[in-house]
């Protein structure tokens, strides 16, 4: 959690599992403060699954938080990863790679994609205005890093609200269901959540992993990963900075 000086307050939430039967999960998540204010998440799936794609995904992840952490922007550390990975491995691995970033400097919240899976945002002020239902999906073509030697982020920018949230994923989570002809719309399921009253992005993200682990009958069929950042209006003056970790060994 992090407490931005415009009265907002940043919630970062992460659920995730492994693919079922197989002895680690591929993807890798750190969050890390940005030098000029403000925090980064960094998720990664590194390609196939199991001990070979964690490797990957955290190579990923360690190249692209060192680099924000020494005040890289986004496109160009995530532009670096790539580079990284592509040099490391002869681009012959390929890994996704997304970014968001709530960005003091800017007082937006930064969304960059290398990913084929969307991200989607929702705002309640934007229901009839900018979208019907309040959600908007960033969807725009992009690629894995590691593999062809122009790749380059799909990045988006958002003016910090309160109401905002935005839900990263990887892939085990966006087909989830997919096997039995089940698959869910994460963006319908959070709409409902959220008309509940309770905009937690805690409970979203355990809630909506849950499912999508229910769909694949209770086995994974790929590593699954959930992001959910929430921009909530309930900062107080001088109120504690948190982070909890639940961690099964």
């Amino acid at each position: 959690m992090v407490v931005v000086p415009i009265g907002l307050q940043v919630i970062v939430a992460v659920a995730k599992v492994g693919k079922y039967a197989t002895s680690e999960s591929g993807d890798s998540v750190e969050v890390v403060e940005r030098p000029h204010g403000g925090l980064s998440v960094v998720v990664a799936d590194g390609q196939r699954s199991g001990k070979g794609a964690k490797s990957i995904s955290n190579v990923v992840v360690r190249k692209a938080v060192a680099l924000l952490a020494d005040g890289v922007r986004d496109g160009a550390a995530a532009r670096a990863a790539h580079d990284y990975l592509r040099t490391l491995r002869g681009g012959q691995v390929s890994a996704t790679l997304n970014l968001a970033s709530v960005d003091l400097d800017s007082r937006t919240l930064v969304l960059s994609r290398n990913s084929h899976c969307p991200v989607l945002v929702y705002n309640p002020a934007w229901i009839g205005h900018i979208s019907p239902d309040g959600w908007q999906v960033l969807s725009d073509p992009s690629e894995a890093i590691g593999i062809h030697a122009r790749t380059k982020p799909v990045i988006s920018e958002l003016t910090l609200e309160a109401g905002l949230t935005a839900l990263i994923f990887t892939d085990g989570v966006w087909t989830a269901g997919e096997r039995t002809g089940q698959r869910f719309s994460l963006a319908a399921r959070t709409s409902q959540l959220l008309a509940e009253g309770d905009d937690s992005p805690q409970r979203l993200a355990d809630t909506l992993l849950h499912e999508a682990i229910a769909l694949d009958q209770g086995r994974p069929a790929d590593d699954m990963t959930l992001v959910v950042l929430g921009i909530r209006g309930r900062a107080q003056p001088g109120q504690v900075r948190r982070m909890t970790v639940d961690f099964p060994v």
